[in-house]
């Protein structure tokens, strides 16, 4: 079977072109795609031909954000029929490399790949592998559960379990950590230099960085000395974001890198002084793409405002230059319907 897919042919070029599927095995269904997801950090590293990835040899079919219905089910993978569904790629090209293959008009891909949206929508759905990524930054934050102490949270450190959290970076992943760091109660401050993205956030309090320093919402100067926070989660994937704010974090306080870095290259100094602990979040570990769901399902963190622009998918040389350069684009989605 062919059909249409975003093809990376050779660093710096977008192209959508016609590709084969590889036929159905016993455990494959085969998916209708309605909207895939551009990622402005994978597919930038993709895209300029440094990904850290054994996949990247060009050609290559670029995404991992993918929503659609099954239209078609081996053997043994029948009861998805019918049903709409997330997955992370696409595993059945002929001649043409997934890296990792989801910006397609149709996928082929193993039952145990897929997510069931439920009553998802296909929106909400297409957030589900950055929700979920976020979600798992917030656990390996070590973030507790502080709801039913969170009466007062006008003040750091009150009630059992409570956390004053900071999150540098306001992306798509920085907006989700932010979310689901209040759902549990946190008190949670957010930084960014784009004052649209700060507009969006869900955030006790936004600061907006301007050469270097924090300023409030009302521009007034704001010191991350003047508050020790108990966690700082990066999610720009600049170290410089993050030396400039290790002594805000509190003596055995928590550093989180949720982005992606070439070195990890930080003053010790800071580190030294405060006694702190860091750690990697790389991506949602098992259960967490079903938790996200559910978390979006009961209602604990709105995602859809996230989603700032969207094109058809004819349109993806164009849309994958917005989503790189437009400070403004946030989450950029293509429609296959």
């Amino acid at each position: 079977m062919k059909t249409r897919a975003v093809v990376i042919p050779a660093a710096h070029t977008v192209e959508l072109r016609e590709v084969e599927l590889k036929p159905l095995g016993a455990d494959d269904v085969l998916i209708q795609t309605t909207l895939t997801s551009i990622s402005a950090g994978t597919e930038r590293m993709l895209l300029n031909g440094v990904m850290p990835h054994p996949m990247l040899q060009f050609p290559v079919v670029p995404g991992y954000e993918t929503v659609g219905r099954v239209i078609e089910a081996g053997e043994n993978a029948r009861a998805w029929l019918g049903k709409r569904v997330y997955v992370g790629g696409n595993y059945g090209f002929v001649g043409v490399n997934p890296a990792f293959g989801g910006q397609s008009a149709h996928i082929v891909a193993p039952q145990s790949h897929l997510t069931d949206l439920l009553s998802l929508t296909d929106e909400q759905g297409v957030l589900l592998a950055l929700a979920a990524t976020a979600l798992h930054g917030i656990d390996v934050a070590q973030i507790p559960d502080a709801r039913p102490h969170s009466q007062d949270r006008t003040e750091p450190g009150l009630g059992s379990g409570f956390c004053n959290l900071l999150v540098l970076g306001q992306g798509i992943v920085g907006q989700l950590a932010a979310r689901f760091a209040r759902a549990r109660g946190a008190r949670v401050t957010v930084a960014d230099k784009v004052e649209s993205r700060l507009r969006l956030s869900s955030a006790d309090v936004k600061l907006k960085i301007e050469n270097g320093a924090l300023k409030g919402e009302d521009g007034s100067s704001f010191s991350t000395l003047d508050t020790q926070f108990d966690v700082l989660v990066d999610a720009t994937g600049k170290m410089e974001a993050i030396a400039a704010h290790l002594m805000s974090v509190k003596r055995g306080g928590r550093v989180v890198l949720l982005g992606y870095y070439d070195r990890i290259d930080l003053p010790y100094m800071p580190a030294f002084l405060r006694e702190l602990t860091f750690a990697v979040s790389k991506e949602w570990a098992p259960g967490d793409l079903a938790r996200a769901r559910d978390a979006i399902i009961a209602g604990q963190l709105e995602v859809h405002p996230l989603i700032t622009h969207c094109m058809r998918a004819d349109e993806a040389p164009r849309a994958f230059e917005v989503a790189f350069n437009d400070p403004d684009c946030v989450k950029m989605i293509l429609s296959w319907t």
